[in-house]
């Protein structure tokens, strides 16, 4: 039986992002449509995970604990729309610290698939970067760019996957891929 996941940034996917890092509570504003997406993934049946570069904190821009309270904002939110995200997995590294987890390298994503014990190649990775994909790509992911945060500037600027889909927001994403699983 195939497991139904389905892989988002956070960052100008979930929320919306900023240059100068999202590093409160009251920083981290959904983008709309983006927990009601969620949500109807989650109807559908299908588990969300969130991988995310969060070099703020290597920075020292913020710390554990606030990266804990933006989640559980995140969460609070979410379940009023009767959603959830399973899991959030990020890195902390400066891109200084070369480590293996920093997106565009794909050690966060490797992670995801030991933990659900996932086939990469059914799951789809939604991102507004270029290093969100190259990230997918390298696992043999299907790839999907959202227009929110980055997202026009990533598409602008090309290179993209091969095969990579490109969508308004997460909203019009969750509504194509569902609509695509029905038929």
């Amino acid at each position: 039986m195939q497991k139904k996941l389905v892989i988002l940034d956070r960052d100008g996917v979930v929320n919306h992002d900023s240059d100068a890092f999202i590093k409160s509570p009251d920083e981290w504003i959904p983008i709309p449509g983006s927990l009601e997406a969620i949500a109807r993934l989650n109807q559908a049946g299908y588990r969300v995970v969130i991988a995310s570069n969060q070099s703020g904190i290597g920075r020292g821009l913020f710390d554990m604990a606030t990266l804990n309270e933006i989640h559980e904002k995140m969460h609070r939110n979410l379940a009023a729309l009767g959603g959830r995200v399973d899991a959030i997995f990020f890195c902390p590294h400066t891109p200084t610290d070369h480590c293996d987890c920093r997106k565009p390298k794909p050690g966060l994503l490797a992670q995801i698939i030991r933990r659900f014990e996932i086939d990469a190649a059914s799951t789809p990775v939604v991102g507004d970067s270029l290093r969100d994909l190259q990230a997918g790509a390298a696992l043999g992911f299907s790839c999907h760019l959202v227009l929110t945060g980055k997202g026009q500037q990533t598409l602008d600027a090309g290179h993209l996957p091969a095969g990579t889909t490109v969508y308004a927001d997460l909203h019009a994403f969750a509504l194509d891929f569902l609509a695509a699983e029905a038929n």
